[in-house]
Protein backbone atom coordinates (compact mmCIF):
# COMPACT_ATOMS: atom_id res chain seq x y z
CA UNK A 1 0.00 0.00 0.00
CA UNK A 2 1.21 3.28 -0.61
CA UNK A 3 1.12 6.38 1.53
CA UNK A 4 -1.40 8.31 -0.73
CA UNK A 5 -4.09 5.22 -0.25
CA UNK A 6 -3.48 4.99 3.72
CA UNK A 7 -3.58 8.91 3.72
CA UNK A 8 -7.02 9.10 1.60
CA UNK A 9 -8.70 6.38 3.56
CA UNK A 10 -8.04 7.53 7.16
CA UNK A 11 -8.85 10.81 5.77
CA UNK A 12 -12.22 9.14 4.33
CA UNK A 13 -12.89 7.77 7.85
CA UNK A 14 -12.70 11.07 9.38
CA UNK A 15 -14.87 12.47 6.97
CA UNK A 16 -17.34 9.78 7.70
CA UNK A 17 -17.18 10.07 11.50
CA UNK A 18 -17.53 13.70 11.49
CA UNK A 19 -20.51 14.01 8.93
CA UNK A 20 -22.14 11.43 11.73
CA UNK A 21 -21.50 13.29 14.25
CA UNK A 22 -22.48 16.41 13.16
CA UNK A 23 -26.22 14.52 12.12
CA UNK A 24 -26.44 13.17 15.73
CA UNK A 25 -25.85 16.71 17.45
CA UNK A 26 -27.83 18.42 15.39
CA UNK A 27 -30.91 16.11 14.18
CA UNK A 28 -30.95 13.69 17.53
CA UNK A 29 -34.95 12.82 17.28
CA UNK A 30 -34.66 12.46 13.62
CA UNK A 31 -31.74 9.79 13.66
CA UNK A 32 -33.32 8.02 16.69
CA UNK A 33 -36.51 7.40 14.31
CA UNK A 34 -34.13 6.17 11.84
CA UNK A 35 -32.43 3.75 13.65
CA UNK A 36 -35.60 2.89 14.60
CA UNK A 37 -36.60 1.75 11.34
CA UNK A 38 -33.54 0.27 10.62
CA UNK A 39 -34.49 -2.28 13.67
CA UNK A 40 -37.66 -2.84 12.34
CA UNK A 41 -36.79 -3.87 8.81
CA UNK A 42 -35.69 -7.28 7.30
CA UNK A 43 -31.77 -7.84 7.56
CA UNK A 44 -31.78 -9.05 3.62
CA UNK A 45 -33.87 -5.48 2.69
CA UNK A 46 -30.98 -3.78 5.44
CA UNK A 47 -28.40 -5.50 3.86
CA UNK A 48 -29.65 -4.48 -0.27
CA UNK A 49 -29.91 -0.82 0.77
CA UNK A 50 -26.25 -0.98 2.69
CA UNK A 51 -24.93 -2.21 -0.57
CA UNK A 52 -26.49 0.18 -2.46
CA UNK A 53 -24.79 3.07 -0.69
CA UNK A 54 -21.85 1.57 -0.50
CA UNK A 55 -21.68 1.18 -4.25
CA UNK A 56 -22.81 5.02 -4.65
CA UNK A 57 -20.05 5.46 -1.98
CA UNK A 58 -17.58 3.88 -4.28
CA UNK A 59 -18.74 5.42 -7.48
CA UNK A 60 -18.28 8.94 -6.10
CA UNK A 61 -14.77 8.59 -5.18
CA UNK A 62 -14.03 6.82 -8.61
CA UNK A 63 -15.61 10.22 -9.69
CA UNK A 64 -13.76 12.39 -8.13
CA UNK A 65 -10.42 10.12 -8.86
CA UNK A 66 -11.05 10.37 -12.51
Amino acid sequence: MDDGFLTDLIFALGLILAAEGFLYALFPNTMRRILEVALRTPPDELRLVALLVAGAGVALIALARS
